[in-house]
């Protein structure tokens, strides 16, 4: 089992490939890119546990690829280590300033390296409470980023996403393949707030087949239509052939030997300032759960979405 992913920001390709090669020795998933663009661009498809920052990049410094990520809420949680070869206080303090997690020297010890990597990812995964699966935030930081929402101006929208038939998928295929699909979701969620979203919204992994999104979009029934038409179109190639093509999957029942479940399918509900005011962040959660439990799953709910709006 992966231990997490690293983004290595680097453009030294001796010294990115060297971090790639021990890394992943020791249990990682690494991914490098050489400049901070690049490495912008791959935060956004794809959220790593942790990112190797370093300063002195091709096209942007480090220091400004690291406030993009820390005013990005989405991104804003990733633990950032700065790698460069500057030891001027001055340089450490700004980074520090900017919200970097740690700052490592050039030339530096692999092993300290490593430690501070293990540490910084422990504080998060403490602190923060980051899904493995997902590497999306659950527990304690969907519940600060909704206080946060409470007092602030503007409008926004929470959806409460959940996976349909999920069980009887995991039944059928496996946990691995669960993973898989957990994985899957999380990437297509970016995707869909990258393509219709904006730059403050937020996803989260409360549990499992359970996802939330908080989007500050115009029309959160847009984000919500897409992720329903990207999700149940998208999450058929976890299928086999046979299985895609019939609509179903045949799960075994104690009772009659054996029974039909259609394929998973994205259930979801929505709560929105536009239409509500809300007490506490329990309103939130509970209103948007019921109105999901009372929509209609799949494909079949686009027509029904937020209608009121």
């Amino acid at each position: 089992m992966s231990k997490g992913r690293i983004l290595v920001v680097e453009d030294d390709f001796d010294i990115s490939n060297m971090l790639r090669i021990y890394f992943s020795a020791q249990g990682y998933e690494v991914q490098v890119a050489p400049r901070g663009g690049d490495a912008l661009s791959m935060t956004r498809k794809q959220l790593p546990t942790l990112i190797m920052l370093d300063i002195m990049l091709p096209d942007m410094n480090g220091y400004d690829v690291c406030r993009e990520l820390r005013t990005t809420t989405r991104t804003s949680h990733i633990p950032i280590i700065f790698l460069t070869q500057k030891d001027e206080r001055s340089d450490k303090i700004k980074g520090l300033e900017l919200g970097a997690d740690d700052y490592v020297i050039k030339p530096f010890d692999i092993e300290e390296l490593r430690l501070r990597v293990q540490n910084a990812i422990g504080r998060v995964s403490q602190q923060s409470q980051i899904d493995p699966k997902s590497n999306l935030p659950t527990g304690r930081l969907i519940e600060d980023q909704l206080r946060s929402l409470m007092h602030a101006e503007g409008n926004w929208t929470y959806l409460d996403l959940k996976i349909d038939s999920f069980d009887a998928f995991t039944d059928v295929y496996g946990f691995v393949a669960g993973d898989e699909v957990i994985r899957f979701t999380a990437l297509l969620i970016g995707d869909v707030i990258d393509e219709v979203g904006t730059a403050d919204d937020f996803a989260g992994h409360p549990g499992r087949d359970n996802f939330i999104v908080i989007t500050h979009a115009p029309d959160g029934n847009r984000v919500r239509n897409r992720l329903i038409e990207r999700f149940n179109e998208d999450v058929k190639q976890h299928y086999s052939f046979i299985d895609r093509e019939r609509g179903y999957i045949l799960v075994p029942d104690p009772t009659y030997g054996e029974r039909q479940v259609p394929l998973m399918t994205l259930a979801t509900g929505a709560v929105s300032t536009r239409t509500h005011q809300f007490s506490d962040i329990r309103e939130i959660t509970e209103l948007a759960a019921d109105e999901r439990r009372r929509g209609v799953s799949g494909a079949d709910s686009s027509a029904n979405l937020l209608t009121s709006w």
